[in-house]
């Protein structure tokens, strides 16, 4: 199963054994249990369902719970789904999944996480727009986005403009990144580079897709 569900920790930097600095991003990864496994016959798609996190039973509903309780698993706060592309399956439902038997030092992996709010932007920090000079009068214009509409034609604005606007909070994966340390004991899962999301977010850890390009 090359898929784990996790949190992130925070960021750090290790040496290799050339003394090179490589900034790592930690991430507590497991221990997770499958829930459900799907099939395509029945579902129409194969793809393993974990859980993460144990949390009081309480905060669940019922039917949360039963769904839990068919494999005689504690209450997990956190569902996701792994789909299964060439349809091979290598777990059973109730089974433990550590970091360990998911991943291994030199893998290729994504993480899907989301993003950090910014609340409300305007062009110049969402969008990189460059400001307008502070001379000749402008006396409050110099950050404003500018024109937005054509003339009588169209005589409308386009779909698409850039302009001001909720800025992050978004599903972001950050791909092709390189899995660098792996502490069984500890359930922690050490990636080169950056991860989306906060500290204390929760992310997903899947194996890499076929990216053309790999990173330096």
């Amino acid at each position: 199963m090359k898929g784990i569900i996790g949190k992130k920790v925070g960021m750090t930097q290790i040496f290799d054994e050339n003394g090179a600095v490589i900034p790592v991003t930690v991430i507590q990864a497991g221990p997770c249990y499958v829930t459900q496994v799907r099939s395509a016959e029945r579902d129409g798609y194969a793809a393993v369902q974990l859980g993460f996190e144990e949390t009081k039973p309480k905060r669940l509903t019922k039917g949360q719970l039963g769904h839990l309780q068919r494999n005689n698993l504690p209450a997990l706060r956190y569902l996701r789904e792994f789909r299964l592309k060439n349809g091979e399956l290598d777990v059973e439902e109730g089974q433990e999944i550590t970091v360990s038997n998911a991943f291994a030092v030199g893998d290729r992996v994504d993480v899907v996480g989301t993003s950090k709010g910014r609340g409300f932007a305007g062009t110049i920090k969402r969008h990189n727009f460059n400001r307008g000079p502070k001379t000749h009068g402008q006396s409050d214009r110099e950050r404003a986005p500018g024109s937005i509409g054509a003339t009588s034609t169209p005589g409308r604005v386009l779909k698409g403009m850039r302009m001001g606007g909720r800025m992050g909070n978004q599903r972001v994966t950050a791909q092709n990144l390189e899995v660098m340390v792996i502490d069984d004991e500890r359930h922690l899962l050490a990636v080169k580079g950056s991860v989306p999301g906060a500290k204390g977010g929760v992310v997903i850890v899947k194996v890499a897709g076929g990216h053309k390009r790999s990173r330096q």
